[in-house]
């Protein structure tokens, strides 16, 4: 299972559906529920919407890498190419693997199957957008 921080619903809703066809289960989470979920849930990866609206992105994402039960979670996020300064936050906080939105759109279905699998959690990619 993979969790979900991503309040745009279009876009919560277009993950969602590519998850089905590819046969991986999503969740949505809200950032203040994620440090319970991520031990609850086991999840395999999060995908997380550095733009989220409730400004917390990169809290979550620096409370899970520092959280010994829920470090090796695998963090895929995506934000708009321009916010370099976001970017920069994000791969200092731990992210594994940063992409523009538009990368990650085209991308998600191999993300979601290569996140997925037996062993996922920690597989990082590269990291660039």
């Amino acid at each position: 299972m993979i969790l979900a921080v991503v309040d745009d619903l279009l876009f919560l809703s277009k993950i969602q559906q590519t998850a089905q066809h590819v046969g991986v289960a999503v969740k949505s989470a809200q950032p203040a529920d994620l440090p319970k979920l991520a031990i609850e849930d086991f999840p395999k990866a999060l995908l997380l919407d550095l733009n989220h609206r409730s400004g917390k992105a990169l809290e979550v994402l620096r409370t899970l890498k520092s959280d010994l039960k829920t470090k090796n979670i695998a963090i895929i996020a995506f934000v708009s190419h321009v916010q370099n300064d976001l970017i920069a936050a994000a791969r200092d906080a731990g992210c594994d693997v940063i992409l523009a939105r538009s990368a990650f759109v085209s991308q998600l279905p191999s993300l979601l199957q290569r996140f997925s699998g037996p062993g996922a959690a920690g597989r990082t990619g590269s990291g660039v957008i």
